[in-house]
């Protein structure tokens, strides 16, 4: 019993880490894992994951979170942005340039943190659910001024990520060589298809990158947005399938990354006209953030990845890719760098 819960979700590994969690599977990523992700550097040669941030474009792949958008910074009046400083001392001859940036979290290449996705559970045994978070951990205003309430998370926020490196072995499967372009809810059966076929090892403490083409599709669209149609590209995770789940668990992958919106089909299209059950519309979210502290990534960029591994017949690579050491942020964006 922990001092939080009485009763831990079903399937769930709530302190299996310590009764004060916060870093879920990243545990699992120690110096020897770090130390054998090294040697799968062969060449030296890096890949950035991430999409620029003003990627996707517009609000299509998501209604409620917009482009980054630049605000001035002044200084006596004067904006800060091309200054040159002699209109303040003509003795100087610099010239520059500061600015802010409104950035929605989540918009592009991203890490989600555990308080992204909680869920209402009876953690006490009293038959009274109760909003919780991984590990047992609730979102409150410990002092009493806002900053941790309904918009901060302290204990399960993207900063406890941030602090472990995130860096490890990376392993990138390839859906997108075999499904092609075409939205396809990839099963366990299919993905372990794939997994046989590309000869694919994954051990305990990987980060797996799944390659769907998405990132491809919006890198080609205009910056000013994709196409409806994307919302239904690419395949993704069937995260409705218990036994995937079930295979996340037994592998003890430390994270899932992918360059699709949310790995699994996204809540953006709505329930699914066959929801009838009483539960999570994102079903892969609730296992891996909420049971299992396995963070997920979104929207990268693998491509030019998957290509240059299957070139050289591999899947393995070093995987660097720490968020913002952000307090309260239920997520991040983030720059991945494979270095191969």
């Amino acid at each position: 019993m922990n001092k939080r819960w009485n009763v831990r979700p079903e399937g769930s590994n709530w302190g299996d880490f310590g009764a004060d969690d916060r870093y879920g599977r990243m545990n699992l990523i120690t110096p020897e894992l770090r130390l054998k992700a090294l040697q799968e550097v062969q060449f030296g040669q890096i890949f950035c994951l991430s999409l620029p941030l003003d990627r996707p474009g517009g609000q299509v792949l998501n209604a409620h979170r917009c482009p980054p958008a630049f605000k001035k910074v002044e200084r006596d009046g004067v904006n800060m942005f091309n200054l040159a400083l002699e209109k303040f001392d003509q003795r100087l001859t610099d010239v520059s340039s500061d600015e802010a940036v409104l950035l929605y979290s989540q918009y592009s290449t991203q890490w989600d943190s555990f308080a992204h996705k909680g869920s209402l559970f009876d953690v006490d045994g009293t038959g009274t659910p109760k909003k919780v978070f991984y590990n047992g951990w609730e979102i409150v205003d410990e002092s009493g001024s806002g900053t941790h309430g309904e918009l901060g998370a302290h204990h399960v926020s993207i900063a406890n990520m941030a602090t472990t490196g995130v860096q490890g072995r990376g392993v990138l499967i390839d859906l997108q060589h075999h499904f092609g372009n075409t939205r396809t809810h990839v099963n366990l059966n299919m993905l372990q298809e794939v997994i046989t076929k590309d000869q694919i090892q994954i051990e305990e403490g990987d980060i797996i990158c799944l390659h769907t083409g998405l990132g491809d599709l919006i890198m080609q669209s205009p910056i000013t947005g994709p196409d409806a149609s994307i919302k239904t590209a690419c395949a993704v995770l069937d995260g409705h399938d218990k036994s995937l789940l079930q295979w996340i668990t037994d592998t003890g992958i430390a994270a899932i990354a992918s360059d699709n919106l949310a790995i699994e089909a996204s809540s953006t299209l709505g329930l699914p006209k066959d929801f009838g059950h009483h539960g999570p519309i994102l079903p892969l979210h609730e296992h891996c953030l909420f049971k299992l502290g396995i963070h997920l990534g979104e929207l990268w960029y693998l491509t030019d990845l998957a290509k240059w591994l299957r070139d050289q017949k591999r899947s393995r690579f070093l995987l660097t890719a720490p968020p913002l050491r952000l307090p309260g942020a239920a997520g991040s964006p983030v720059t991945p760098i494979a270095t191969v």
